[in-house]
C-alpha cells in the first residue's frame, strides 16, 4: 500500500508540478509569442513520440505480448477518439466579446488537458509496476510535456481577464487526473502481467493520437516552416537520450 500511495503522489506532482510550471510561465510573460509557443509544444510532441515508441511499447510488448500491448493501443486511441468527440466545440461567436472567447478557448484547453492526463497516469502507474526506471523516465518526460500545455492553456485565460493567481491555480486542477491514472495504473499492474501490458498499450495510444492529432498540427499552426519540424525531431532526440539515461 505504501508503493500504491507513492506512485500516486508521484502521478500528482507530475502533473501538477508540469501545468502548473508552464501556468506560472504564461502568466509572468503574460503572452508568450507564437514561435516560443509552437517550439515548446514540438518539442515536446516529439518527446512523447520518443517514449511511446522506444520505451512504453517496447515494455508493454515484454511484459505481455505484442498481441496484449496492440489491444491497449487501439483501446487507446478508441478512447480517446470518443471522448474527444464528446467534448464541446468553441463557437465562432464573440457574443461576450472578445475575452469571454479567450476565457472559453482557455476552459476548453483545460478540459482537453485534463482527459489526455489521466491516460499518462496511467503510463506512469503501469511503468512503475513493470520497473522503477521506467517509471521514474516517463514521470519526467511526461512533467516536461506537461509545461507547454500549461502555457498553452493559462495565456489565453489570461488574456481573457482571469486573475493571474486564479490561472495558475487552475493549470495546476488540469494536473490532478494524472494522479488518478497513475492509481489506477498500479493497482491494475498488480493483478497480472496481462493487464500491465494492457494498460502500458493503453497509455501509449492514448499519448500516440494525442501527439499526432492534436499537439504536432498545433505546433505547425503556431510555429510554421522549418523550426517545428526541427523542434519535434530535437524532442525525439531528446526522448531516446533521456531513455539511454533512465
Amino acid at each position: 500500500m505504501s508503493n500504491l500511495i507513492r506512485i500516486t503522489l508521484v502521478g500528482f506532482a507530475a502533473g501538477m508540478v508540469g501545468t502548473g510550471l508552464g501556468g506560472g510561465m504564461a502568466v509572468t510573460l503574460r503572452s508568450p509569442g507564437k514561435r516560443l509557443l509552437g517550439v515548446l509544444i514540438s518539442l515536446a510532441g516529439g518527446l512523447m513520440i520518443s517514449v511511446v515508441c522506444f520505451d512504453l511499447l517496447p515494455e508493454a510488448f515484454e511484459v505481455g505480448s505484442i498481441f496484449y500491448g496492440v489491444t491497449g493501443v487501439l483501446f487507446g486511441v478508441l478512447t480517446i477518439m470518443a471522448a474527444g468527440e464528446l467534448m464541446p466545440r468553441p463557437s465562432n461567436t464573440r457574443a461576450g466579446g472578445r475575452e469571454f472567447g479567450y476565457i472559453k478557448t482557455g476552459m476548453l484547453m483545460g478540459v482537453g488537458i485534463a482527459m489526455h492526463n489521466f491516460p499518462e497516469g496511467l503510463a506512469i502507474g503501469s511503468g512503475y509496476m513493470a520497473a522503477s526506471e521506467l517509471g521514474f523516465g516517463l514521470t519526467m518526460v511526461i512533467a516536461f510535456h506537461n509545461i507547454p500545455e500549461g502555457i498553452a492553456m493559462a495565456t489565453p485565460l489570461a488574456m481573457g481577464g482571469i486573475a493571474r493567481l486564479k490561472v495558475f491555480f487552475y493549470t495546476l486542477l488540469a494536473g490532478l487526473p494524472m494522479g488518478l491514472g497513475a492509481f489506477t495504473g498500479y493497482l491494475l499492474g498488480e493483478i497480472s502481467p496481462v493487464f500491465i501490458s494492457i494498460c502500458l498499450g493503453f497509455a501509449g495510444g492514448a499519448m500516440l493520437y494525442i501527439t499526432c492529432s492534436e499537439i504536432i498540427p498545433e505546433s505547425h499552426s503556431l510555429c510554421r516552416g522549418k523550426i517545428s519540424g526541427a523542434g519535434i525531431i530535437l524532442g525525439i532526440i531528446g526522448g531516446i537520450i533521456l531513455s539511454s539515461i533512465f
